[in-house]
């Protein structure tokens, strides 16, 4: 078993690529002709967006947007960077909102947090030593 695919849905999929790719520098890998599914270039695990439609599909009983709640999801993305100040002010310029700005942790690694316009939570993180 390996993880293959992350997909996040959203309101609008070629959004949330436009500004993952404007925000983190990632490269689109497709965006399917009907605008309803996309992929992020991110090496051995696929990112994905879904837009909200295909998760009524799948799950009859709903889901939580992330947009739509005032919290961020339990759950977040994160990107390890060399340079997180960079990446973190990358994204606020971007249309990210703040959440955390950069900090370094007890165990070295410097993190920050911010939220997309489609409500994922994003770390950015420097590598963890040791």
């Amino acid at each position: 078993m390996k993880l293959g695919y992350t997909i996040i849905y959203v309101p609008d999929v070629a959004a949330s690529l436009r500004f993952f790719e404007a925000a983190f520098g990632l490269s689109r890998r497709f965006l399917h002709e009907s605008g309803s599914y996309g992929e992020m270039e991110t090496g051995d695990t696929t990112l994905s967006f879904a837009a909200h439609e295909l998760g009524d599909m799948n799950f009859p009983g709903g889901h939580v947007a992330a947009h739509d709640s005032v919290k961020p999801l339990g759950f977040e993305i994160a990107f390890v960077t060399d340079d997180v100040a960079a990446a973190h002010a990358a994204a606020l310029a971007a249309g990210a909102i703040e959440l955390a700005a950069p900090m370094q942790k007890p165990w070295g690694q410097v993190v920050s947090y911010v939220r997309c316009p489609d409500g994922i939570l994003v770390e950015l993180c420097t590598p963890v030593s040791g």
